[in-house]
């Protein structure tokens, strides 16, 4: 791969298994041999946690500082300053700061790219690097959906799901044609999924009856399990702690999936 494709997970709802999403998908091509960046940028900081720092406060560099150095205009410190080692996977950590500068976003002209200037700066140094997203359509979402290559949807199989999905679609198209021509889907992930019930079987036909016909709806959905909620308490991914659990074995097959999708 002659440089890293940048994959944001997005939703606008929260609690539809986006941050469990780029934890597990990022250890699952990390184990498939590829060199992987996540980027946390949400101001909650999850992915920072659940990868283990849980005091994101006291870092000196997050990707907030990052990026209130590139709105002023000054130079990034030295890679190693601001990329944390996690396992087998990289990560630039987020915390509470990003709303500060998610704030003065609003004021900059030009700021849409902001972090397609600095991910651009790093795609070299990694096959794939996947950021995770604040459960809205904010500044913060647009100016990730702008640097990336691709989409990856989350969402559960609940009742909501379909009309979630119209608007983000929406919003992944306005950006599309105004900021990041460049931008596709990747496709919907169904997540926390309990295929036995009816509501299951009914939501998910009807996502695949609105979208299977212009998005791909991956074949792995990931079941509903108390591992990956454990897991992520323990600072680890759900192969790391349970690897026969049947999440874990999902997660491995959805990377899979995402490889065959960019011919990797």
């Amino acid at each position: 791969m002659a440089s890293g494709k940048i994959i944001v997970v997005a939703n606008q709802k929260g609690g539809v298994a986006k941050t469990s999403t780029v934890r597990n998908l990022a250890y699952s091509l990390a184990e498939l041999g590829k060199r992987v960046l996540t980027v946390d940028f949400d101001p909650q900081a999850n992915l920072s946690i659940i990868c283990g720092l849980y005091d994101t406060h006291e870092l000196n560099c997050t990707i907030a500082t990052l990026m209130e150095k590139l709105l002023d205009g000054d130079n990034l410190p030295p890679k190693a300053d601001y990329v944390q080692k996690v396992g087998k996977v990289d990560l630039i950590p987020s915390s509470s700061q990003l709303s500060v500068v998610e704030a003065n976003l609003l004021f900059e002209r030009g700021s849409d790219y902001i972090l397609s200037d600095l991910l651009n700066s790093l795609r070299d140094d990694y096959d794939f690097i996947i950021v995770d997203t604040n459960p809205s359509l904010g500044t913060l979402t647009v100016n990730a959906l702008t640097a990336a290559d691709s989409v990856i949807i989350t969402a559960d199989p609940q009742i909501c799901a379909v009309t979630g999905l119209q608007e983000l679609t929406k919003t992944i198209l306005k950006i599309r044609r105004r900021l990041n021509p460049n931008l596709s889907f990747g496709g919907i992930l169904l997540t926390m999924c309990e295929k036995r019930t009816r509501l299951y079987k009914k939501i998910s036909n009807e996502i695949a009856e609105a979208y299977q016909s212009g998005m791909k709806i991956y074949a792995t959905a990931i079941p509903r399990s108390i591992k990956v909620g454990d897991a992520n308490d323990n600072g680890l991914s759900v192969m790391e702690y349970d690897n026969k659990n049947p999440a874990a074995y999902a997660y491995m097959d959805f990377a899979k999936e995402v490889l065959d999708c960019v011919g990797a």
